[in-house]
């Protein structure tokens, strides 16, 4: 290197510096960890010498004949513990009691004592015997302060430093290798700076000088330099050029040299700027601007210029592109998020409002909001209306509009084109469809309009109208085009949720076709209900009220798991079933296990057709309720309880047993009897009012119950139907929801009559006799001869077929109705008898003289019960015919 080169003084001189500071860190080192041994043993020393001092038994011990014998083992034990080289009991002349070494036992203590003596601690170092160590003396005192005895302990401080000694050649070596690795980067840095420089004098640094200022005043780029005080230093070619400065430029401070003002503020203030754009002339100057005292370089800055005047006009068309295609890609997302034809329409208007147009009217035709295909015309219902404002003076939203002829809508209807009007205040043609609202329309501000069809395939189902209002240039071609790219993609989603319109009301017309329209008129039940479909496609829950026999009443919820046609088609499959075997008046587990073997049934067909349309999943709740005695017998299949309210406002939900879902087969289903006071609620409900995605079923429970107890028991059924939907369904519905509320009614003691008859014929005329009575008393003389009739037959059949016991029931209520129950199973059947037979004409006579009859089976035998109507009288044309 020789020493006579920059690098090679700069490398010397850098070489010094890091041995200094490696040698200064390890003296430093050396010195820390000595005064931390020194401190570590004082510590040490004095903590186990007061541990020692003050431990239980030491005091005791050296007031005992022979204190070496307890306390030697003693202090050996903690100085191993402790680490610690010597833990001395001495009295209080400092003869030792304990030692390491046991030879040096009774000999006096090395050390300061006379502090101890007088109560206080003394830590010293000291040479001893063993070598520079530091001990420390605690005194032993009575209760009563006396110091009794002395306890030394002491450690060597080559003990505690020794770990630090130990380290201090690894703490060298790595000083070392630092120091090698310090000097190795300082050789290839000072290398590779010859290696640049070339090793050039002052001569080739001239000339070197000579080329780069040739360089700078050639770039295309301006370059300037000005010192701290806002003076120009340098200005190169194109900086001259580009600011337009007089020759005499440099040396002058820069608000003299005739910028504008913002642009010579920015140079004046030597501040940070990146790519900052300031106009100066007719010229955009890209600024970046860099302090030059950064490396400690004197103070000032550099500032490069570059017109991007060209550039920018090109970065605004690529920016107005950009956005163009954001806007489209945001109508993809945002436009056709449901299969509704108005809401499409609203997400259109909101995308375009601001971004592509200050206001945008949808028109569609009525028949597209309906799902059906839209006839060629001009008659329109405005189904969207957006804005940067409310009070534009365009047609209202749900206004039909007919356009005329001469009108750019009629002209993009007729040829399925875009049409464009860049000035509404010249064109006639526009304001012929409404001379009065166009002056205001104008006179508002909007003064530019695009129309374009809403084409799906040769189907024109409307117009989208764009207006323009805030800028004041109009609309162009390429906004027309890109409207059009706009409102294609909006169409495509119009047609789908107009198709998805027609299919759905198609659904929904088969689903209400196939649920009951009207409620039965019965005296058992005071009933309201609500049936609500899913967001989404129809579903397959369902509903029904079914008068029975004896003023009993039937109510009956279900749900077909899945949606659309199968699941509607399904429940009504299922409701018609449910109608044919509660004719048959069967109990609610043996309907519920006919229903289980149909649906099973439906299942294999399904199957075997292989058309994949099983029923994934049915439930279903059955009850009957009788006003006689206020019994409710339930059976469920898979669905939830049901919630009974009772007269004081509280509410239960019962246990009835959950049997296996309907198709599921194998498992029987059980019932369960409820006894309900007079005035009790029963409600009845599918699983999409308590359960959803969002909420488990015991929420929904809870929530339902909540809602009953605040309707009340004032509430009327179709008030405390009210309340449970706006509780627990805010908005729309995710599944299907059938809900029932029935308030319960006991049928009037005085109403019911019956009596027990003997297996006698001769019994007969008193039950005719007995019941003339009571129809009397119920003011129904002019059925006392047909009833008479009736019972004569069914008692004389239960008489001369049955088994007794034998009771006779007559049920005054809608309609007039005589029981008679027997404990046989045997069922009686109506047949034509021949003119040649003596019997067999009672039960065709009752069919005659009733409006219905029929066969009811309990767990004791069966029932006959006929039914007549209180309008009186018997069927006048039979008896004629008779």
């Amino acid at each position: 290197m020789g020493g006579r080169s920059v690098a090679a003084q700069v490398f010397l001189f850098q070489v010094v510096i890091v041995l200094l500071l490696v040698v200064a860190a390890v003296a430093a080192l050396v010195l820390q960890v000595r005064h931390d041994s020194t401190q570590e043993a004082r510590n040490r020393s004095l903590a186990v010498a007061e541990t020692f001092a003050n431990a239980p038994g030491t005091r005791e011990a050296l007031s005992s004949p022979d204190p070496t014998a307890v306390l030697q083992p003693r202090a050996e034990a903690a100085r191993k513990q402790s680490k610690m080289d010597f833990i001395v009991v001495m009295n209080t002349d400092g003869i030792r009691y304990t030692h390491p070494k046991p030879d040096r036992i009774g000999k006096k203590f090395v050390g300061n004592i006379e502090p101890a003596l007088r109560g206080r601690t003394v830590t010293e170092e000291i040479n001893g015997t063993i070598g520079q160590l530091v001990q420390a003396v605690v005194p032993v005192k009575d209760p009563d302060g006396t110091v009794v005895g002395l306890v030394s302990a002491g450690i060597t401080t080559e003990n505690v430093g020794g770990v630090a000694d130990r380290q201090l050649p690894i703490l060298l070596g790595a000083a070392a290798a630092a120091l090698t690795l310090a000097t190795a980067g300082t050789a290839l840095v000072s290398r590779r700076l010859l290696r640049q420089t070339h090793g050039l004098g002052p001569t080739e640094m001239t000339r070197m000088y000579e080329h780069h200022d040739a360089v700078l005043h050639a770039v295309r780029e301006g370059v300037i330099i000005i010192d701290g005080g806002g003076r120009l230093l340098l200005a190169n070619d194109e900086a001259q050029r580009l600011l337009d400065l007089p020759a005499d430029a440099e040396g002058r401070h820069v608000h003299a040299l005739g910028l504008d003002a913002d642009t010579a503020e920015l140079l004046a203030s030597g501040r940070v700027a990146t790519d900052e754009v300031h106009l100066v002339d007719d010229r955009l100057l890209a600024i970046n601007q860099r302090p030059t005292d950064l490396e400690g370089a004197p103070s000032g800055s550099v500032a490069t210029l570059r017109d991007s005047t060209e550039l920018r006009a090109l970065s605004g068309r690529a920016e107005v592109a950009r956005e163009r295609l954001k806007l489209l890609y945001d109508a993809g997302v945002g436009i056709g998020t449901t299969l509704d034809v108005t809401r499409t329409a609203e997400e259109l208007a909101e995308v375009a409002v601001p971004r592509f147009a200050d206001f945008v009217t949808v028109d569609l035709s009525h028949a597209v909001l309906t799902g059906e295909e839209p006839d060629a015309g001009t008659t329109m219902r405005r189904t969207a209306v957006g804005g940067i404002r409310k009070d534009a003076p365009l047609y209202p939203l749900g206004e039909e509009i007919v356009f005329v002829p001469s009108s750019p809508q009629a002209r993009s209807l007729g040829t399925g084109q875009a049409h464009l009007e860049p000035d509404l205040g010249r064109a006639p043609w526009w304001m012929a469809q409404d001379p009065e609202r166009a002056a205001k329309v104008v006179e508002y501000g909007i003064h530019s309009l695009i129309t374009v069809p809403l084409r799906a395939g040769p189907l024109v189902m409307g117009l989208v109208n764009f207006w323009r209002s805030e800028k004041p240039e109009p609309f162009d071609p390429e906004e027309v085009a890109l409207a059009e790219e706009l409102v294609a993609r909006a169409a495509i989603s119009i047609d789908n949720a107009r198709r998805y319109t027609r299919e759905h009301a198609m659904a929904v017309t088969l689903q209400r076709s196939l649920l009951p329209r009207s409620l039965p008129e019965q005296s058992a039940l005071d009933l309201a209900y609500r049936y609500l479909p899913a967001q989404a496609g129809v579903g397959g829950d369902w509903f029904d009220v079914l008068p029975l026999s004896g003023t009993r009443v039937a109510v009956v919820v279900g749900d077909v798991v899945g949606h659309g046609l199968h699941a509607a088609a399904t429940m009504g499959r299922l409701r018609t079933a449910v109608h044919n075997f509660s004719s048959l008046d069967l109990p609610p587990d043996e309907l519920l296990g006919h229903l289980d073997e149909l649906v099973g049934r439906i299942d294999q067909d399904e199957a075997e057709e292989g058309s994949g349309a099983a029923v994934t999943g049915a439930t279903c709740l059955y009850a009957i309720y009788d006003p006689v005695s206020r019994h409710c017998t339930l059976a469920r299949a898979g669905h939830p309880p049901p919630a009974v309210v009772l007269p004081d406002g509280s509410v239960e939900f019962p246990e009835v047993p959950a049997g296996p879902p309907l198709g599921v087969g194998g498992l029987p289903f059980e019932t369960a009897d409820l006894e309900l006071p007079e005035g009790s609620r029963l409600v009845l409900y599918t699983d999409g009012l308590v359960e959803d995605r969002e909420r488990d079923i015991g929420v929904g429970l809870e929530l339902l119950r909540t809602a009953l107890v605040q309707a009340g028991t004032d509430a009327s059924p179709d008030g405390a139907c009210r309340a449970v939907i706006d509780a627990l369904l805010p908005g729309r519905a995710s599944d299907d929801i059938a809900l029932i509320v029935a308030d319960t009614r006991a049928l009037d003691a005085g109403r019911v009559a019956d009596w027990e008859v003997p297996s006698d014929p001769a019994a007969v005329g008193q039950v005719r006799a007995s019941v003339s009575r009571q129809l009397s008393e119920w003011g129904l003389e002019q059925l006392e001869f047909t009833t008479e009739l009736i019972l004569s037959e069914l008692v004389t059949n239960a008489i001369r077929y049955g088994s007794g016991p034998i009771r006779v029931r007559v049920l005054y209520d809608r309609s007039l109705i005589c029981e008679v129950s027997d404990t046989s199973s045997t069922s009686p059947h109506l047949r034509y008898a021949a003119d040649t037979d003596e019997g067999g004409r009672g039960l065709f006579l009752i069919a005659q003289l009733t409006e219905r009859w029929g066969t009811r089976y309990t767990p004791e035998g069966k029932v006959i019960w006929a039914e007549q109507s209180l309008a009186g009288g018997f069927k006048a044309d039979f008896f004629s015919g008779v």
